[in-house]
């Protein structure tokens, strides 16, 4: 039952997964997310409320998910990689750092160009704002801290613990509007019942989603191939498949 875990210890095994998975995971990507921007940009009906500027939701909303997501992907690899010493666990966590960085960056700077408009500010320290301006600086720390010491292995360690001890802060970020007074919007999609949006402007929204999940998975998966060939340099299969 579990030989499909134990594989995952294997560097070689990885690679070829990760190698055969990018083509079929961009191609999903592409179609996903001209789906999403056509359906989205040029057929759902503009905001009763919002207008037009609804509009970024269909970026700014995927990028706030992979955030969240790309950080926990983050810090269970490194709890397995410390846990079970699978040693490609922090592989697989280096490759996550900048990809999510980048997705925290991207729902930072959508998120400023969709409040102006409705807040009539680029920023406010609202407590969703600022709980993920907080994930991007762990972001930051954990990539930092992996290349801090001369040692990659305690670099790989020191940077696990503290993606595992700042995983608290994806349901701060997720709840931080029900918990305290806060400008942005409640949850519209995640959430127990019926979506609170309608179907023209959800079926596009929920392409975006699927279409940044499998672009995410396409680019972890090409970092992977990177991070393990430079871990495994010394090792004669490396040496192999750069010679084929």
């Amino acid at each position: 039952m579990w030989t499909w875990f134990y594989r995952l210890a294997s560097p070689p095994y990885v690679y070829r997964v990760a190698a055969r998975c990018t083509p079929w995971l961009l191609a999903g990507a592409c179609i996903a997310m001209l789906y999403g921007l056509c359906d989205g940009l040029a057929f759902a009906p503009p905001d009763y409320q919002q207008g037009e500027a609804f509009r970024i939701i269909y970026v700014h909303v995927p990028a706030a998910v992979l955030s969240l997501f790309a950080y926990t992907l983050m810090a269970t690899a490194g709890a397995i990689a410390l846990i079970w010493r699978i040693k490609v666990g922090h592989a697989v966590a280096a490759a996550a750092a900048p990809v999510g960085a980048s997705f925290t960056l991207l729902a930072l700077i959508t998120g400023s160009l969709w409040g102006k408009p409705m807040w009539g500010t680029y920023w406010a320290w609202d407590p969703r704002l600022t709980s993920e301006l907080i994930l991007l600086f762990l972001y930051f720390g954990v990539m930092s801290l992996r290349v801090a010491f001369e040692d990659p292995a305690r670099g790989d360690r020191a940077a696990a613990l503290l993606a595992i001890v700042g995983v608290v802060n994806v349901p701060i970020i997720h709840y931080s509007v029900q918990w305290w007074n806060s400008l942005h919007q409640g949850a519209t999609i995640i959430q127990f019942g019926k979506p609170k949006i309608a179907g023209s402007m959800l079926w596009p929204l929920l392409a975006m989603l699927l279409g940044f999940m499998l672009f995410f998975g396409a680019v972890l998966c090409m970092r992977l191939r990177a991070e393990v060939l430079l871990r495994e340099r010394q090792a004669s299969w490396v040496r192999a498949a750069v010679q084929a």
